[in-house]
Order: structure tokens, then sequence, then C-alpha cells
């Protein structure tokens, strides 16, 4: 049987994981919210072991929310990189602060 304690340890990995992508790569905006979507998803492991744990449903029906909002924002966050990758010909990190406006 799967234990809390195991759920805990793969969130725990993927939330460094995601720390270190977005410590480790500084070129690539595509990779920084893929970065991103791994910590969220780190802490929607969390919140559903937590929920399943306590034998309560409140976590596991904030996680549905979450997923929702995080897909929304993966959806618009790509189409911005899209639409700045038609302007500028990149996506670099060094170039996105030309949006300052």
């Amino acid at each position: 049987m799967v234990g809390l304690e195991n759920y805990l340890a793969v969130a725990a990995g993927l939330f460094v994981i995601g720390v270190f992508g977005l410590f480790l790569n500084r070129k690539n905006v595509i990779i920084l919210l893929m970065s991103i979507e791994l910590m969220l998803l780190a802490v929607n492991i969390n919140m559903v072991a937590f929920s399943s744990y306590l034998g309560d449903l409140v976590g596991q029906i904030f996680t549905m929310f979450i997923l929702t909002v995080a897909a929304a924002e993966a959806a618009i966050g790509l189409a911005i990189l899209v639409c700045f990758f038609r302007n500028r010909g990149t996506i670099d990190v060094e170039d996105v602060n030309v949006m300052k406006g």
C-alpha cells in the first residue's frame, strides 16, 4: 500500500525539479513556464494526498479549481509567447523585458 510519505516524497521531488528548472535556466521562457507548472503540480499532489489522508474532499475539489486555472494560465502564457516570437523572432528571457509599457 502506498502511504502518505510516498506521495509527499514524489511531490517534494517534483517541487525541487521545478525550483532547479527556474534557477538553472535563464534562456528559454518555455522551460521556465514548465518549471512553474511542475511546482504547481507538486502542490496539488500534496493537497490531494493530505485530503485523502484526512478523509476530506475539500482539498481534492480545490485541486480541481487550481488545475483549471493552471491550464488557462498555460494557454494564455503560450499564446503570449507565440505572439512575442512572431514579432521578435526569439523567446529568450533577456529579450522579454522589451514588453514593458
